[in-house]
């Protein structure tokens, strides 16, 4: 099933822009500032919407594609929010030949979002990774963590709803 793309607002704080210009301030005449600069802007805001990396480029003076090279290139750097709850999906071989894929289809149907995305009302994001070290308990996912194994489709819906 196909998802609906989700977008969050943004929903920056005057504080939050204040700390990023002074990280910008003290670091955009070193050379090689920019990747260093992008991490503090994360760490600030929590992703880098298109919001943060104009504020980069505006300040810094480099190029907003350069920006957004920089942070579309890189998997440290996510340009959509995290959710209060963030699930994680292991697809890796041991938990996807026992049905991660199918765990994961679920998830994207019953929260309308797709990998990297975040529901619109900021509680649920979804994410897959590639192992959790937990192949005996295969297929598995994790929510803030918490790790869930031995998953069958029919599991989702009861795990969802505790965190609701």
């Amino acid at each position: 099933m196909a998802c609906k793309k989700q977008t969050v607002p943004f929903a920056g704080t005057p504080e939050q822009e204040a700390q990023l210009k002074a990280v910008i301030a003290e670091l955009k005449d070193q050379p090689g500032s920019l990747m260093p600069v992008m991490q503090k802007a994360q760490d600030i805001y929590g992703y880098l919407p298109i919001e943060v990396q104009t504020m980069i480029s505006d300040e810094m003076g480099i190029p907003l594609e350069k920006v957004y090279g920089v942070s579309t290139f890189y998997a440290q750097f996510a340009l959509q929010p995290k959710g209060k709850y963030k699930i994680s999906v292991c697809l890796g071989t041991a938990c996807y030949v026992k049905g991660s894929g199918d765990i994961f289809s679920k998830l994207e149907e019953l929260l309308g979002i797709t990998n990297g995305e975040c529901t619109a009302d900021g509680k649920f994001s979804l994410d897959s990774c590639r192992c959790v070290g937990a192949c005996g308990l295969a297929p598995v996912m994790m929510i803030n963590g918490e790790v869930y194994g031995r998953l069958t489709v029919d599991d989702v819906p009861g795990i969802l709803a505790k965190y609701n």
